[in-house]
C-alpha cells in the first residue's frame, strides 16, 4: 500500500483498539491488540504520518528511534532487592523502569492524555543484545515485568533488507503477533501531500516532469546513492529559506539533500531554468493581469516541458495566495470563537483585560499540551500562535487606550476584529482576480488545448487552490471543469458503446 493508505489503516486500527464496550472495557482486549509493523523504504514519511494521526485523533505520541537505545535504557538498570520466600531472605535482581515506558507515563502525566501511539522506528536494526527484549515487547508489550499502559497502540517501523544491511529478520512467532503493513513510495500521494504542505513549486514541477527521480536508491562503486521523499521536502524548506535571504541554491547545496549526483545535478539545472522562466514570462505580471502578446506567443511555441514549468509557476503563485486567504479565514474563525467567550464573560461583569488574559492563557496551554503530546503540526502551531498574538494585541490596546468598561471594550474589540474580517475579504477578492487573470492568460495562449485541461486538473488536486475555489468561487474554473467532466462522460459513453459493439461482433462470430 502507499503511505496514505497506511495512514488511514493505522488510524482505523487505533480507533478500533480504543473503542470500548458498554461496561467501559476495551472492545478488543489488550492481548489481542496487535502492534502494527510498518515495513517500507526509508524517507517516505512513516514518522510524519504518526504525527498526523496523533494530531487528528487527539491522542499522545511518544516516538523513539530504537537504534539509539541500549539494553539498559530500553528495559531499565538492574538493582539488588531483598525478598523473603518461605522464611528465608534472598537477594534478587530487579530493574528500574524502562526509559521508553517512563516517557509514556511522563507524557500522560504532563498532558492528561491516557491514550496514544508509541512509535518505535528502525525496529529491525536493533543491536544483538537488545533484539530479544524488543521481540518480547512486540509479543507481550512488556519490558521485563513492566507493561505498556492500556490504550496505547504500538507502531514499529522498519526498512526491508535491500535498503539496510543491518536489518534482522523477524521469526514466525513474532510475525504472528503483529499487524504487518508493507508500504511503498508513491509520487501521486506525495504530490498531494506536497501541495498541502506548501512544498516549493520547483520541486513539484520538476518531479512532475521526471517522476522516476522522485525516489531512487542505487548501490554504486562509490557507495549507496539516493533521492528520497524526505530529501525533497527538506531541500524545499531550504530553498524557501534561501530565497527569503537572497541566497543561491547551487548544485553542491542540492547534493547535500539529494544524494544521487546525476539527479542533484539535473535538479540544480532545472532550478536555474525555473528562475529563468519566472523572469522571462513575468509570472507576477500575469497573475496581475498585465502581460504582453509576445509572452503568449513564446509560451505557445515553447517545448512541452517548458509549458509545464510555467504552468507550475502560475499554480504555485495561486497556491501561495490561496493559502494566505485560507490562513486568514482560519484565524478569523478562531478569533470569532474567542470573542464569543469574551462577550459572554464581560457581560457577566468580568474585567475585559483579565478575560482576554484568561483566553490567551488557555490557548497557550492548549499549544503546550499539544506540543508535549507530540501532536502539534507546524500549521496548527502557527495558527495557534497567530491567534494568541492577535488576542494579546487586543489586550494591550485596551490597556493603552484605558478601556475598562465591558460594553466599551466589546465595541472596541468588535471593531478590531472587523479589521480581520475585512482583510479576509480583501485577500479573497485579490486572489479571485489572480485566478481570473491566470485563466484568461491560459485561454488566450492555449485555447481549449490539453494545457488548460492539465491546469484545471492541478487546481482541483491542489489543497489550497481547491479550497479557495470551493469557498470563494471562480467562474473560469467552473466553466472549464464542467467542460472537462462533459468530455470525460462523452469519452466513457464512447468506450461503453465500443465495448458493446465488440461484444456483439464476437458473439456473431461464434454463431
Amino acid at each position: 500500500m502507499n503511505i496514505k493508505q497506511a495512514k488511514q489503516e493505522i488510524a482505523n486500527t487505533l480507533k478500533a483498539y480504543l473503542t470500548k464496550d458498554e461496561l467501559g472495557n476495551y472492545l478488543i482486549p489488550a492481548i489481542r491488540q496487535r502492534p502494527v509493523l510498518l515495513m517500507g523504504p526509508p524517507g517516505i514519511g512513516k514518522t510524519q504520518i504518526m504525527e498526523q494521526i496523533a494530531a487528528e485523533e487527539g491522542v499522545g505520541l511518544v516516538a523513539y528511534t530504537i537504534t539509539h537505545h541500549t539494553r539498559q535504557s530500553a528495559i531499565g538498570l538492574p538493582f539488588i532487592e531483598k525478598r523473603t520466600y518461605g522464611g528465608q531472605e534472598y537477594s534478587i535482581t530487579e530493574y528500574t523502569m524502562s526509559e521508553i515506558l517512563a516517557s509514556v507515563y511522563q507524557l500522560m502525566e504532563r498532558t492528561g492524555l491516557k491514550e496514544g501511539i508509541l512509535f518505535l522506528d528502525e525496529i529491525n536494526c536493533v543491536s544483538e543484545t537488545l533484539a530479544p527484549m524488543m521481540l518480547q515487547f512486540l509479543q507481550c508489550k512488556t519490558f521485563g515485568n513492566q507493561k505498556l499502559p492500556e490504550g496505547w497502540l504500538i507502531v514499529a517501523a522498519g526498512n526491508p533488507p535491500e535498503y539496510n544491511k543491518s536489518v534482522r529478520d523477524f521469526d514466525v512467532v513474532t510475525l504472528d503477533r503483529v499487524k504487518r503493513m508493507d508500504v511503498t513510495e508513491d509520487f501521486a500521494v506525495w504530490k498531494e501531500y506536497a501541495r498541502r504542505k506548501g512544498i516549493h513549486g520547483a520541486v513539484i514541477s520538476y518531479l512532475d516532469i521526471k517522476k522516476d527521480n522522485f525516489y531512487r536508491i542505487e548501490t554504486t562503486v562509490d557507495g549507496l546513492q539516493f533521492a528520497t521523499a524526505r530529501g525533497w521536502e527538506d531541500l524545499s524548506e531550504l530553498i524557501i529559506a534561501y530565497e527569503k535571504l537572497g541566497l543561491r541554491v547551487d548544485r553542491e547545496v542540492v547534493g547535500q539533500y539529494i544524494q544521487l549526483p546525476r539527479i542533484a545535478k539535473d535538479f540544480a539545472n532545472y532550478l536555474e531554468l525555473y528562475y529563468k522562466y519566472q523572469r522571462t514570462y513575468h509570472v507576477d505580471d500575469i497573475v496581475r493581469g498585465q502581460w504582453q502578446n509576445i509572452t503568449m506567443l513564446e509560451l505557445r511555441e515553447a517545448p512541452f516541458d517548458e509549458k509545464l514549468s510555467v504552468m507550475g509557476l502560475l499554480l504555485s503563485r495561486l497556491s501561495e495566495a490561496a493559502r494566505a486567504v485560507r490562513r486568514q479565514d482560519e484565524l478569523t474563525t478562531a478569533l470569532h470563537g474567542a470573542l464569543l467567550d469574551f462577550k459572554s464573560k464581560t457581560a457577566d461583569g468580568a474585567e475585559p483585560q483579565a478575560v482576554l488574559g484568561q483566553l490567551i492563557w488557555r490557548r497557550q496551554e492548549k499549544l503546550r499540551q499539544a506540543k508535549e503530546a507530540g501532536s502539534l503540526e507546524k500549521e496548527a502551531r502557527d495558527l495557534g500562535m497567530w491567534e494568541v498574538n492577535t488576542l494579546e494585541d487586543y489586550r494591550q490596546r485596551l490597556a493603552k487606550e484605558d478601556i475598562a468598561a465591558p460594553a466599551e471594550a466589546m465595541e472596541a474589540v468588535r471593531s478590531w476584529f472587523g479589521g480581520e474580517v475585512e482583510k479576509r475579504k480583501t485577500l479573497g477578492a485579490d486572489t479571485g482576480a489572480m485566478f481570473d487573470n491566470t485563466f484568461r492568460f491560459l485561454e488566450q495562449t492555449f485555447g481549449q488545448d490539453q494545457e488548460l485541461v492539465l491546469f484545471v486538473t492541478e487546481v482541483t488536486a491542489g489543497y489550497d487552490t481547491s479550497w479557495f475555489v470551493e469557498n470563494f468561487g471562480c467562474d473560469a474554473y467552473f466553466r472549464h471543469n464542467k467542460e472537462l467532466l462533459f468530455d470525460d462522460t462523452r469519452r466513457r459513453i464512447r468506450e461503453e458503446i465500443a465495448a458493446a459493439r465488440a461484444a456483439i461482433k464476437e458473439e456473431n462470430a461464434h454463431e
